[in-house]
């Protein structure tokens, strides 16, 4: 239900969010990579960092929207399939992963400003 332009829209919102698009796409904030387009040799799809617990309970839950290669194993990130992931859990995913890279005050301080 997204597409890459979902994607880049929301990823560019948060705070000093970088985009590289030199290759296949991917998002940094402060050098740390959150966000990017997963290999198609490794199944393709959008690739986002998440809690090393959190990986398994999201390929539990959800299957045919979170799936994780063998590339990616033992990895915190799991691979999203766009075309069935409704915008707003995207954007949950993505928050989530930019929080779990971002600097600790960069992160409180998003999250205080939202209250």
């Amino acid at each position: 239900m997204t597409d890459w332009d979902t994607v880049r829209r929301i990823a560019l919102g948060f705070p000093e969010v970088e985009e590289d698009a030199s290759g296949r796409t991917s998002y940094s904030v402060r050098g740390k990579r959150f966000a990017w387009e997963a290999r198609e040799r490794d199944g393709g799809g959008l690739a986002v960092r998440v809690d090393r617990d959190e990986k398994r309970l999201l390929l539990g839950s959800s299957p045919e929207v979170y799936f994780s290669s063998p590339h990616y194993n033992g990895y915190p990130g799991v691979q999203i399939r766009l075309e069935v992931i409704e915008v707003d859990e995207l954007r949950e995913r993505l928050e989530d992963a930019w929080l779990i890279q971002a600097p600790k005050r960069l992160a409180n301080e998003f999250l205080g400003a939202r209250r």
